[in-house]
This record gives structure tokens, sequence and C-alpha cells, in this order.
């Protein structure tokens, strides 16, 4: 957050652009039904590719472009065993976000 103005006697700070632009590809992210079903599974648990790809029937090109657009925005995180590898969440603050949207989705 950058600059500041004076709005009616009261302090509105700007967003600066490279918080913008980080804040719209998270929503960007979000608004995938894909990309959610992948989040989803990954706030339960690790997951390697392959177990992604058989829990949510998608094939594993898919699942792979989707983890590195995850993964570009910091979304997951993988670690390496042997030539598997395992991703998991990254971010609280987005699965919070998820839980969150999921929530208000699902109550009357």
């Amino acid at each position: 957050m950058d600059s500041k103005t004076d709005f009616n006697n009261e302090e509105y700070v700007q967003l600066d652009e490279e918080t913008l632009f980080i804040v719209s590809q998270t929503f960007k992210a979000l608004s995938d039904p894909t990309r959610i079903r992948i989040l989803h599974l990954l706030s339960q648990k690790e997951c390697s590719v392959n177990e992604i790809t058989e829990a949510l029937s998608l094939l594993q090109s898919t699942v792979s472009h989707q983890l590195r657009f995850l993964k570009n925005l910091r979304l997951v995180k993988f670690r390496r065993s042997g030539t598997t590898l395992f991703y998991s969440m990254d971010d609280g603050h987005v699965i919070d976000l998820l839980k969150q949207a999921i929530h208000h989705a699902s109550h009357d």
C-alpha cells in the first residue's frame, strides 16, 4: 500500500499496483472450478499429482497445468520424494478465503 488521500477528513490508503495484481490473480485462481477442487483437496492433505488426478477424476496434464498456475502464485508448494512430487497448501490465508466462500455457498 502506498499513497494516502484525505477522503472526507478520513485517511484513505490506496493499493499499489503490485498488491492489486496479486489480489486479482488470487481471485482469478479462486474463480476456476478445477483449481477450487484442487485447493480444497490440498487443504485436507498433501497429495501427489497422481493422487489428485485419481481423487478428482482429472487428466494428469490438467492437474499439472493447474498446479503450475497455483505454484506460481505461491498458493501451493511441493516437495520431492524420489521422482514423485507431493503438493500441499502454501498459504493459509487463501484457504481461509476458500473455506469462507464454501461456507457462504453451502448455508441458507
